[in-house]
């Protein structure tokens, strides 16, 4: 039988066996490429403890976006914004006439012309907390502290942090940046309710942005051990026509002593935002 396969094989164009290659793979569990979902002792759901990350340039813009130099002055590529696909379900972002003009405004000024502080610009560029789902595909990674009631996640962007409770419905005592956040499992998928956002975060540098009636609804899945599907259901009737999602994978970090390194985000804007006081 062996023998046959392999006379097969031989007598194959070389273009035909790649492709039969290539689909034996692609018929291989999922869990072989990154070994079998880790459990947790307590319940047998999904064990998420580790450091994620997500490796794309959503951060730049949701939407499909072409490549560009530096906006903020000549050095090569340093700067340089990367081309990136839409992570949105059908391609855009299904804005309200009146909501897209704003979106406009805010691409202007994402960037101001000068130092000094400057609230229209994008709130990344001010270190203001990044909001939800903007905490998920920064270019640093996060991290997630797992226990039977509840959940945190830790991000290395600007001490970013959230505490998440199981399966006690509660409310937002105020709006906040980062939300307040109730989850519960769906088979093997954790599911997080945030809500109490207020309206001072964007989606992205490109100035995709939403109101205080902002309502996000997080899935979070393992594939394997190291990698891991999110999406994120938004949904805002002020700014929004109907309810759109985004998904994306994250990675976990793998390298020995992953971890969450300092970025003193705070102190690295102070020269930037507060140019007009230091002068004086």
């Amino acid at each position: 039988m062996r023998t046959q396969w392999g006379r097969t094989l031989k007598n194959m164009a070389p273009g035909v066996v790649l492709a039969v290659g290539l689909s034996m793979m692609a018929q291989r569990p999922a869990e072989t490429q990154g070994g079998p979902i880790p459990r947790t002792s307590w319940d047998k759901k999904p064990d998420l403890n580790g450091i994620w990350q997500a490796l794309n340039t959503a951060d730049w813009d949701l939407e499909t976006h072409a490549g560009g130099p530096s906006p903020v002055f000549v050095t090569g590529v340093w700067g340089a914004r990367l081309p990136g696909q839409s992570v949105v379900e059908g391609g855009t972002i299904p804005y309200k006439p009146e909501a897209l003009a704003k979106r406009e405004e805010n691409r202007k000024n994402a960037l101001p012309g000068k130092p000094g502080r400057n609230e229209a610009a994008d709130p990344e560029l001010n270190c203001f907390l990044p909001g939800i789902p903007r905490a998920a595909y920064l270019p640093h990674p996060f991290q997630i502290i797992q226990s039977p009631n509840r959940m945190w996640m830790v991000y290395e962007y600007s001490y970013a942090r959230r505490e998440i409770f199981m399966n006690g419905k509660k409310e937002a005592p105020i709006d906040s940046w980062m939300g307040w956040s109730n989850a519960r499992w769906e088979s093997d998928t954790l599911v997080i309710d945030v809500t109490g956002l207020n309206d001072q975060s964007w989606f992205d540098r490109a100035g995709n942005y939403h109101s205080d009636a902002l309502h996000v609804i997080e899935r979070y899945s393992l594939i394997d051990k190291d990698h891991l599907n999110y999406e994120a259901t938004i949904e805002d009737p002020k700014v929004f026509t109907r309810p759109w999602k985004i998904s994306m994978p994250l990675y976990r970090r793998v390298e020995k002593n992953a971890q969450l390194l300092p970025f003193r985000c705070a102190e690295y804007v102070e020269e930037f935002f507060y140019t007009d006081l230091l002068a004086k």
